[in-house]
């Protein structure tokens, strides 16, 4: 003879027949506090990662505007106003206007060779590069506010 067996349930355990209700309940009960005690948990790394984000990306830009003040504020205004010492460098703040920040990244990288007539050839570290274009595109004008 074959035991009577329940159908299966969602979480492909056999559901209970006469003799088994006590244990299915208690495994009820068991996920149900399981689900409960998961969700703050889960809900708290996701808290902690939102948090970290925003100070990794000021991180960067705060490095991002010293690397700015050490190699281009000479000729270029770096900050989120004032004009340019030299009259061809364009502002930073400016600089979306004619094409994507992030297409700097790889002129970075390989060396500015155009630029006003005085401008010196840079090269930057990978980690550099992401630092200038971090702050960089912090302080793009925002249009349409």
């Amino acid at each position: 003879m074959r035991p009577e067996v329940g159908p299966t349930s969602a979480w492909g355990l056999l559901a209970p027949n006469q003799h088994g209700a006590r244990r299915w309940a208690k495994l009820r009960a068991m996920l149900h506090l399981v689900r409960i005690l998961a969700l703050p948990l889960l809900l708290g790394a996701c808290a902690q990662t939102v948090t970290q984000a925003p100070n990794q990306i000021a991180a960067n830009e705060v490095e991002g505007h010293r690397l700015a003040e050490v190699h281009c504020a000479r000729c270029h205004a770096i900050g989120a106003e004032g004009e340019s010492p030299h009259p061809m460098a364009p502002a930073f703040r400016t600089l979306s206007r004619d094409y994507p920040v992030n297409a700097l990244e790889e002129a970075f990288a390989e060396g500015i060779l155009v630029g006003h007539p005085e401008m010196p050839e840079f090269r930057f570290e990978p980690d550099q590069v992401d630092d200038l274009v971090a702050y960089i595109q912090s302080i793009q004008e925002r249009r349409g506010g």
